[in-house]
């Protein structure tokens, strides 16, 4: 199958191969495709789920697995219980079950992996696409491109916890901090974000207040609006 089938988005059935809890109200799904993945960092799949009266629900997740062109992806579903896609693949969905699938979808919040790129999550599920990102430079060799700040409320409410510590990454806790957090919990500040190299990329992922404040506080300093790329989501988490 073709990049372009792919981008235009071809349904296709991936077999669930693993169902991993992620903290307490997320799981990460492995699944296998029939053919290669060309997914690229920060991308999604949708997940389709058809009812036997034919009704028909669908959702978006982020792909969290880097970019390695094989037939398998793992893909993070946060359990939201006004979402029935999503409450789905975290009860009911098994190890040995078919899913059907489209994908990868976006094209704009994306890292290739070879820039100078800044990585802003604020709340639990906006650290998914960069959780992608971040595997890619690391996998590649290339951290020392990347700076990723991950603001959450609480400790209970960070995902991907055991990856988070190392020297391209930071958290910022909002409402309660840890005895080990290097600064007193609050909202992000200018201190907290990383200078970059001229023409580094900035991924700013998060409700629409997070995201328009980080954007003001990469713009202060010297990354250009348009070097800025933003994914925003309301509170029922949806994209």
């Amino acid at each position: 199958m073709s990049s372009t089938a792919r981008d235009i988005g071809q349904w296709e059935m991936a077999t669930v191969l693993s169902t991993d809890p992620e903290a307490s109200r997320a799981k990460v799904l492995r699944l296998r495709l029939p053919e290669p993945s060309n997914h690229l960092a920060g991308q999604h799949y949708v997940v389709r789920l058809t009812a036997p009266d034919g009704y028909t629900a669908t959702r978006s997740f982020p792909v969290v697995s880097p970019p390695d062109r094989s037939t398998d992806i793992e893909i993070a579903v946060e359990r939201i219980a006004a979402n029935e896609v999503s409450m789905f693949l975290n009860k009911d969905v098994q190890a040995g079950d078919q899913l059907e699938v489209r994908g990868p979808i976006g094209g704009w919040f994306v890292w290739p992996g070879d820039t100078p790129a800044l990585l802003l999550s604020g709340g639990r599920s906006a650290l998914f696409p960069m959780i992608a990102m971040l595997r890619l430079a690391r996998r590649t060799g290339a951290s020392d491109l990347i700076r990723l700040v991950v603001c959450v409320g609480s400790p209970e409410g960070l995902y991907f916890s055991g990856e988070l510590p190392g020297p391209e990454t930071s958290i910022v806790y909002t409402n309660r901090a840890p005895d080990t957090a290097g600064r007193p919990p609050g909202r992000l500040k200018k201190h907290d974000v990383p200078i970059m190299p001229t023409g580094a990329l900035a991924f700013i992922c998060g409700s629409s207040s997070f995201t328009d404040r980080a954007t003001e506080l990469v713009t202060r300093t010297g990354i250009p609006v348009g070097q800025i790329r933003t994914d925003r989501f309301s509170s029922s988490g949806s994209h």
